[in-house]
């Protein structure tokens, strides 16, 4: 049985990425009240990446609430593309960081499946910072982070987290779907 704590963190995220997935601002607000929440219930599973990926959403989600709303030039952002030098670094640092910081868990806490948890910070911090400029790449970027999270999550009994990841990952093909037929609105409307 979910505690309360999973109840409500698993509550506000769903919002949040469902909010994320339309295109709505309000994914910010709801997302940070999620993460405080799972950074609690993370650390009761001593998944300690997760817990840091917790703080590092909640630092970000106040920044991107506000990049959504005032872009770079005090109009909302829109959706666009990430360039394809940057994509390109993308992956292999990735790598490079969750090797790192998975053999500090390693070596120096009781982490439960340290590498793996770092996986899933690390593209999740990626997705992060691609959400946070409005690219629709941060979504495959997401699906790879969900395929990672469900079984870390379930195996650590968190059941309704784990299903809620794997809904997630539903979210994130939609979503990544709709943001590209957004961008293409944006893109014909007149400027």
């Amino acid at each position: 049985m979910p505690s309360p704590l999973e109840l409500a963190a698993n509550a506000f995220t769903a919002a949040a990425i469902l909010l994320a997935g339309r295109n709505n601002v309000h994914t910010w607000w709801t997302g940070i009240v999620g993460c405080v929440l799972f950074g609690l219930l993370f650390a009761q599973s001593r998944l300690y990446a997760d817990v840091l990926l917790q703080a590092f959403f909640v630092a970000t989600g106040i920044l991107g609430w506000w990049r959504w709303l005032h872009g770079s030039n005090g109009a909302p952002l829109p959706i666009t593309h990430a360039g394809w030098r940057s994509l390109a670094w993308m992956a292999p640092a990735g790598i490079a960081a969750t090797a790192a910081y998975g053999a500090l868990l390693h070596f120096y806490t009781d982490a439960y499946a340290p590498f793996i948890d770092s996986a899933v910070l690390v593209f999740s911090v990626i997705a992060q910072l691609l959400m946070m400029q409005r690219r629709i790449e941060n979504w495959p970027v997401w699906l790879l982070v969900n395929t990672i999270a469900v079984p870390l999550y379930y195996s650590r009994g968190l059941m309704l987290t784990a299903v809620l990841y794997a809904g997630f990952w539903i979210n994130a093909i939609v979503s990544w779907w709709w943001w590209r037929r957004l961008a293409q609105q944006q893109a014909l409307a007149p400027a």
